[in-house]
């Protein structure tokens, strides 16, 4: 394959990635990474790197419309920042040393049950009661967003602000070791467990990954996994997605964007445990 022929067809996947990935919350990373390596036969370690790259570039896209559209809670953002970008450390170094098989595994059992969680909850109300968090109110983590959808002003509360913040380093620890944004377990667990509303689990999201990925990405850099003739043109077709899919999520009602979540979450889930189990 040319290298024209290579660098046409990584572009056109990464656009797709990237509206996905910004619509999702999800980085792009999981269509990535699958595609290089799988499709395209890239060793599985420049394919990574490329990912953690793509990643900070569908934050850029993506983010900076989101804040602006308030959609985007940075309360919550910042404070379990610190959790990811923590984890995201220990994952990049942890991903030299040992192997990931069971990591793959232990990731696609819980993406899996993530994913049947949220699509039993695709009709429950956005803005639903949520119990008493007084580490949320001390932090003032409660707000609200304009949904174009629904037409009217979302109110939301926090919960359970402390069993968040370490699930997000677990989350970090994931995207460090397998390059992926985190994505895929950050919206689950802002959605299911600190009950933020999907438009404003996936918005946040967004801006963090971009956060977490850059505190792996040197790493990565520094071990030389980071190859531009295959990270250019990737980042490029996922920054033009990202801005592209940022201008979608408001006007999809937030039903369907959880039904797609929860398409892609299963997909993921199949390749997590696919390659766990045959190495």
């Amino acid at each position: 394959m040319s290298l024209l022929h290579f660098t046409l067809i990584t572009f056109v996947a990464s656009l797709v990635a990237g509206v996905l990935g910004s619509m999702l919350g999800l980085g792009g990373g999981v269509i990535i990474v699958p595609f290089l390596t799988l499709w395209m036969k890239i060793d599985i370690r420049y394919a990574v790197g490329a990912s953690i790259v793509s990643v900070i570039a569908t934050s850029s896209g993506a983010a900076a419309a989101y804040v602006r559209e308030r959609m985007t809670n940075m309360r919550v953002a910042m404070f379990l920042e610190i959790a990811t970008s923590a984890g995201a450390l220990t994952g990049a170094f942890l991903a030299g040393i040992i192997a990931v098989r069971w990591i793959y595994i232990i990731f696609g059992a819980v993406l899996g049950y993530s994913a049947i969680v949220m699509f039993k909850k695709r009709n429950h109300a956005e803005s639903p009661a949520v119990d008493p968090d007084p580490f949320a109110d001390r932090l003032r983590l409660h707000s609200s967003f304009h949904d174009d959808a629904l037409g009217h002003e979302v109110h939301y509360r926090v919960s359970h602000t402390k069993l968040g913040f370490a699930m997000m380093y677990v989350a970090g620890i994931v995207s460090g070791l397998l390059g992926i944004g985190s994505g895929a377990l950050k919206v689950p667990a802002m959605d299911l467990l600190m009950r933020l509303p999907i438009k404003v689990s996936t918005a946040t999201s967004n801006f963090m990954i971009g956060v977490t990925a850059a505190a792996s990405a040197g790493v990565y850099f520094v071990r030389g996994d980071i190859d531009p003739f295959i990270s250019a043109p990737v980042v490029t077709g996922v920054l033009i997605g990202a801005t592209v899919g940022s201008k979608m999520l408001q006007k999809i009602q937030s039903n369907w964007i959880r039904v797609l979540f929860v398409i892609v979450l299963l997909w993921v889930s199949a390749q997590m445990l696919f390659k766990g189990i045959h190495g």
